[in-house]
């Protein structure tokens, strides 16, 4: 499946200096311009490729999402542009998508940077979302505040809803979202899991945890080092699970300064 996606070109010259590929990958309900502080504060230096991943953005539905496939779609839009080696930066889901990537195709990835989440199965944590987006699909929606109206029953939290109405979409007289509701519930548990690829990835590998969220926890470390031997990992203090959102200059900072 070929993604959509949006590429930045570094303003060196190649002459000057050899410039990385960093695909960036966002996370569960978003889309490509979710990361683009991140894109924006590597472009001088780097090479940027920000996509939508399958059932999100303007990239392809499909009715499956497992995490190979989505770490094939990359592999395959890499093809496309004509690069054999590159990094990838990930969050939430896009995270585990990027973790994939590594372990799959080890001898492709120069470096990872994983955002907020583990190599592990999460709970189920959406449950109030799915169910508010599930309300809203149903109505024909007319204006954002309606819908927000409908979702605020389900979801307390304005900026989580915020964040979640972004992908409405209008189309003729009515908002839809933009994503792939049906194949995103039908996936959940695989998206909330984790798959057994039977590899490591002995390359630089940043994880990036936010203070005060739980994605990340102690109990963690044993398995991310299994998996990413050379893995180092920082914590954005005072963040949640949107930590490139709460501290963007922060998470900018670390980032450039592990590519740079």
């Amino acid at each position: 499946m070929l993604l959509n996606y949006q590429q930045k070109q570094t303003a060196l010259n190649e002459a000057d200096q050899k410039c990385e590929n960093i695909f960036i990958i966002h996370g569960l309900f978003g889309s490509l311009s979710n990361l683009a502080g991140i894109a924006t504060a590597l472009q001088e230096y780097q090479q940027i490729i920000s996509i939508d991943l399958r059932n999100h953005g303007n990239s392809p539905h499909s009715p499956s999402m497992s995490y190979q496939e989505m770490a094939n779609d990359l592999f395959e839009l890499a093809d496309h542009l004509n690069i054999e080696n590159f990094s990838v930066i990930g969050h939430s889901m896009g995270g585990k998508v990027a973790m994939t990537c590594a372990l799959q195709r080890p001898e492709r990835i120069n470096k990872i940077v994983i955002a907020d989440i583990a190599p592990i199965t999460y709970p189920n944590k959406h449950s109030d979302v799915l169910a508010g987006l599930k309300a809203v699909a149903k109505q024909q929606i007319k204006s954002r505040q309606s819908a927000d109206l409908i979702l605020s029953q389900y979801v307390k939290t304005a900026e989580v809803r915020q964040f979640l109405l972004k992908s409405l979409q209008k189309k003729g007289e009515h908002y839809q979202l933009q994503f792939n509701l049906e194949a995103i519930i039908a996936n959940y548990d695989s998206i909330r899991g984790w798959p057994a690829i039977d590899n490591v990835f002995n390359k630089e590998a940043l994880f990036i945890k936010g203070g005060n969220s739980d994605y990340i926890c102690a109990d963690n470390q044993n398995t991310i080092l299994y998996l990413f031997p050379k893995a180092k990992a920082k914590v954005i203090e005072n963040t949640g699970h949107w930590l490139h959102a709460e501290k963007p200059k922060t998470f900018n900072r670390l980032i450039s300064q592990f590519f740079n």
